[in-house]
């Protein structure tokens, strides 16, 4: 479908135009990452590990004003300064040492899918009125296994994992790009 010559642009026309190029440009960066995933898997986590020390840090410090600048109850400032303190306390372990930060964040990620899939689990048992039910429970104890796997061998899961998403990155990327050039190829011309 071409464009009359004469007629202004319609708004989805200009969007079009615009989208591909911004679609194109994040499927290049995606795959670009994912590449240097793959290249230097050490370096990524050493990197990841030092991001999470960084949030770490920020999230206490934004705790910690929300304990101390809030009118909620005592109980709920007190929890917040506990975990504002905590979570400074664990971005400074971060920082000790590259194996310290990447140990955390195997760990924190192990927890974190470890209680997902318990709680998605069970919400799916209990609730017989769930969508997809089955698939449900079957994602949540996968989620489960998955973070017990991360508690129990973090150094060696975390690497996978990171290989993982290396390769993960590489397939949307080219996944985006494609759309990119095939949006391009469909625009009306001007």
């Amino acid at each position: 479908m071409s464009q009359i010559p004469g007629t202004p642009l319609l708004p989805l026309d200009r969007l079009a135009r615009s989208a591909w190029q911004a679609v194109l440009t994040t499927g290049v960066l995606t795959l670009v990452l994912g590449v240097l995933v793959l290249i230097w898997p050490g370096a990524t986590l050493l990197v990841a590990g030092v991001l999470f020390g960084i949030y770490l840090l920020l999230s206490g410090v934004t705790q910690l004003v929300a304990a101390f600048g809030t009118h909620a109850s005592t109980a709920l400032r007190v929890l917040a300064f506990v975990s504002g303190a905590l979570s400074i306390l664990l971005g400074l372990f971060c920082f000790r040492g590259a194996l310290q930060s990447i140990l955390l964040l195997a760990l924190w990620i192990g927890i974190g899918w470890l209680f997902r899939g318990l709680t998605q689990t069970v919400a799916a048992a209990a609730d017989e009125d769930m969508p997809a039910r089955g698939w449900q429970m079957f994602l949540g104890v996968v989620s489960a296994l998955a973070g017990i796997v991360l508690l129990v061998s973090p150094f060696e899961s975390v690497t996978v994992l990171t290989v993982v998403g290396g390769c993960w990155l590489v397939a949307v990327g080219v996944m985006e790009i494609g759309t990119a050039l095939r949006v391009r190829r469909h625009l009306p011309r001007p």
